[in-house]
């Protein structure tokens, strides 16, 4: 009796352990969950390195068009930053399709009326939008590499098939069925297909387990898929219906993956070894991993698209998330078809999103910009909120501004670039090749107009060439079908191209012998200069700096140095 009751408690104890884990867990699940509700609206705090990265944009490889954003713009507007400033997704669908979205502009203004539709519903329905962050919570990340990288790993197993599995398990059965006939004869052939059987398992098994890892996902996917199915919420019907649609078309695939997926290891339990041997000697899990195989194969599409459903609705949720985000406030942008209304861009309040106490400015532009002023007075931030904000009109429907109106673009930059050594080109063949990108994209005569933003253009060459050069380069993007923005040190360029371009400038004001940047837009061509200035500022010898102003007055005056 004393053992029984011993016994029992011990069971009971296991009970109690296991419950209050369990609850343990739930309560851990609804404080994240409460975290998670109560962080929209605020700037997320991830951190990524450079492998992550890698992996969230699989989705946006696997999907590449001929009109999306390009490395060298997309690293020149500091794009990366943007994205994790903009990057509160739950799921891996989430986090690759955001990346995606940002690099690939709209189609049309119907593509962003829906995403306008989403972003718009979850961010006025706070329950609807909680119970998919619940749902995007639950489906979580692939850890390490990215779900395309996963179903990738597939394709490398080749074509397979049960015949041999089939086989044995006949011989199994023939050699149960010849015992009847002669014992000795029917044991020696049991036990010979069985060693068989136990050898060939292993050895197979070893060769599908690394692809274990793809199914337990797909599984997970599958099973926020349902869970999202169920939802009946307004306004997001279609795309509901092609989750369930899609879940529908893998049900083969979650009934065959089971036993695959679930495997139970060490239980101890008589009857879970038992069975886990008879699934080694008949091959059962191996014959269910080929089935699951081949339904995943076929319908590697239907995969596609809940993956792409699942992160089009996360997308909206963290586009809500970012628009509530912004404190210096956004705005819907008005975008256009060009023929009839020509090439324009118009803007009140904007600035750059990723700045905390931005100057906001306003510009209104019907040709091309070229922007001077003094050195960190603004002109580099200035063109890259132009373009960072034209960039996420078109992609996330929202902008960092007052008002943003223009027409759809196709958008590239030659900003930041550097000496490629792996190549072997200079910093020249860099800037040359990133600019005659650009020409070649201007001289196609049909397709949207070019949005396009030099920085310094051919800083890497003499200045003789360099204002030669830059002039028939900048005529060239003016004459052509785009809207260019430049900045410049090169005053030369506010006179040789007055009749292309409209200038403007940024200032600085020296009060006290400090240096102060207002980062107002202003009309016309710079008048000022500071490089000088802030030599003196560092307490350069005065003889370098008396010469140097000098020097640079003569010129002015003159027209030449000496």
């Amino acid at each position: 009796m004393d053992a029984f009751i011993f016994i029992c408690l011990i069971l009971l104890a296991i009970v109690l352990v296991m419950t209050k884990e369990y609850v343990d867990s739930r309560r851990f699940m609804e404080r994240k969950l409460q975290q998670i509700y109560a962080g929209y609206g605020m700037p997320p705090g991830r951190s990524y390195g450079a492998e992550e990265l890698s992996h969230i944009r699989m989705y946006y490889e696997k999907h590449r068009t001929a009109d999306q954003i390009d490395d060298i713009t997309w690293n020149d507007l500091y794009m990366d930053a943007v994205y994790q400033r903009m990057n509160t997704c739950l799921s891996a669908a989430g986090d690759e399709y955001l990346y995606y979205r940002l690099r690939t502009p709209a189609a049309d203004a119907d593509e962003l009326e829906k995403m306008e539709r989403r972003i718009a519903l979850f961010m006025e329905r706070e329950e609807e939008r909680h119970r998919l962050q619940r749902i995007f919570f639950m489906l979580g990340r692939t850890g390490r590499h990215s779900i395309y990288e996963y179903l990738d790993h597939l394709d490398l197993l080749g074509e397979r098939k049960s015949d041999k599995y089939f086989f044995w398990d006949i011989l199994i059965l023939l050699s149960i069925g010849g015992m009847f006939v002669s014992l000795s004869v029917g044991l020696v052939c049991l036990f010979g297909v069985l060693c068989h059987n136990l050898i060939d398992y292993f050895k197979e098994y070893r060769q599908i387990e690394p692809y274990i890892t793809s199914f337990a996902y797909v599984r997970r996917l599958l099973k926020g898929g349902e869970e999202l199915g169920k939802a009946e919420i307004s306004g997001i019907e279609e795309e509901l219906a092609a989750v369930r649609e899609a879940c529908k078309s893998l049900r083969g695939f979650m009934k065959s993956s089971y036993l695959v997926s679930g495997a139970k290891q060490g239980s101890g339990n008589p009857l879970e070894v038992l069975f886990d041997y008879l699934r080694m000697l008949f091959y059962m899990d191996l014959i269910r991993f080929n089935r699951a195989f081949h339904n995943l194969q076929k319908h590697m599409g239907e995969v596609d698209r809940l993956i792409t459903v699942t992160g089009e609705l996360e997308c909206a949720v963290a586009a809500g998330s970012f628009r509530k985000s912004l404190e210096q406030g956004f705005c819907v942008p008005a975008l256009y078809e060009e023929a009839g209304k020509g090439i324009s861009l118009r803007a009140r309040g904007l600035y750059h999103p990723l700045l905390r106490e931005a100057v906001p400015n306003d510009l209104e532009v019907k040709r091309g910009v070229l922007l001077t002023g003094s050195n960190a007075s603004g002109k580099s931030t200035f063109l890259r909120a132009v373009a960072v904000n034209a960039l996420l009109a078109q992609t996330v429907h929202t902008c960092a501004a007052a008002s943003f109106e223009a027409p759809f673009y196709r958008i590239y930059s030659s900003m930041s670039l550097r000496d490629d050594l792996a190549g072997g080109d200079s910093y020249y063949m860099v800037e040359i090749k990133s600019i005659k990108r650009i020409l070649d994209q201007v001289e196609q005569a049909e397709g949207r107009p070019v949005l396009c933003f030099v920085d310094e253009v051919l800083r890497g060459t003499n200045t003789v060439e360099r204002i030669a050069a830059s002039t028939q380069i900048m005529k060239k993007l003016a004459a052509g079908h785009a809207l260019c923005f430049a900045a410049t040190h090169d005053v030369e360029l506010t006179k040789l191209l007055e009749r292309e371009y409209d200038n403007y400038h940024f200032e600085e004001r020296i009060e006290e012998n400090d240096i102060y940047f207002p980062y107002r837009l202003m009309d016309g061509p710079a008048s000022t200069r500071n490089a000088i200035a802030l030599l003196r500022m560092l307490k350069y010898d005065e003889h370098i700096t008396t010469a140097a102003e000098a020097m640079a007055e003569r010129f002015l005056r003159e027209g030449n140095w000496r």
